[in-house]
């Protein structure tokens, strides 16, 4: 297994505030990472302490072999962060924004234009990006951290604030990003999308990790399994599986004859997180 990114014991206090409790986790190379947790757990801190853009207060952490600390620059020639506020340059068109951060990294414009072609902005490349909608911004956001190339993209709420189209675009964006082998570090707040794309999930809660491991892994331990039931009166019955006296009232209606239906439902991560951290995101 090669590691692309590996924390072990990692902190930052800001004043008399720990923000992140000595969290410790590994990454896969070419794994979508999620990352999850409700506004102030430390996602974003996180992020900025893996990136260079903040010291840690202890612990140690690598990305692609590099020290966060000591080797801050190797990092950054390896890496591509898309933050969740989109500061780009309006007044220019979608390609002159990547031409601008393309001669900063030294990449060509074959780059720029195979890249707005990856995220779908080929033919709106021309247009400033005021009149680009959010989901066109937030594409357009990724197609710069894609610019040189990166081992690793962190993404810091990708979707939030998207509509439900537009957010599906840039998930599929994501998922083809890690089949052509980069790594994504994902930050959301979003269950659905973690769900959809992430290979394993850790929970943040109030700077600590609460819980790490693949979704269905997590809502198998954690959740409750239910049966949705249908009888013959129309009325309708929730059923836990796990619970002898409510399974056996399924097999008895069973045997009645009186079932219409019975549809299975499994935990959300919503639902795990909620038991986990004791509160909703």
């Amino acid at each position: 297994m090669t590691v692309a990114i590996e924390v072990h014991d990692l902190r930052k206090y800001f004043g008399h505030l720990e923000a992140v409790k000595g969290i410790s986790f590994a990454v896969e190379a070419g794994e979508i990472f999620g990352f999850l947790g409700h506004n102030g757990a430390g996602k974003t801190t996180t992020i900025r302490m893996l990136t260079g853009q903040l010291t840690p207060s202890g612990g140690t952490g690598r990305v692609g072999g590099f020290d966060i600390v000591r080797e801050r620059s190797q990092i950054k020639s390896i890496i591509g962060v898309v933050f969740e506020d989109q500061n780009l340059y309006d007044r220019m068109s979608g390609r002159e924004n990547l031409m601008f951060f393309a001669r900063l990294h030294g990449v060509d414009a074959r780059r720029v234009d195979d890249l707005l072609h990856m995220v779908g902005l080929a033919e709106r490349a021309g247009d400033r990006v005021k009149k680009y909608s959010n989901g066109m911004k937030q594409r357009l956001m990724i197609a710069r951290a894609l610019l040189n190339r990166p081992r690793v993209l962190f993404l810091d709420e990708p979707t939030r604030g998207l509509d439900p189209a537009a957010a599906h675009d840039i998930r599929q964006v994501i998922a083809e990003l890690a089949r052509l082998g980069t790594t994504a570090f994902l930050s959301t707040h979003y269950m659905d999308e973690a769900d959809q794309l992430c290979r394993r999930v850790a929970f943040i809660s109030e700077g600590r990790i609460v819980a790490l491991d693949t979704p269905r892994e997590l809502k198998l331990r954690y959740g409750r399994r239910e049966a949705h039931v249908v009888l013959a009166d129309r009325s309708e019955h929730m059923l836990s599986l796990t619970d002898p006296a409510q399974s056996g009232q399924l097999a008895e209606w069973t045997a009645a004859g009186q079932v219409l239906s019975v549809h299975s439902r499994e935990a959300t991560l919503d639902e795990v997180f909620r038991h986990l951290a004791g509160r909703e995101l």
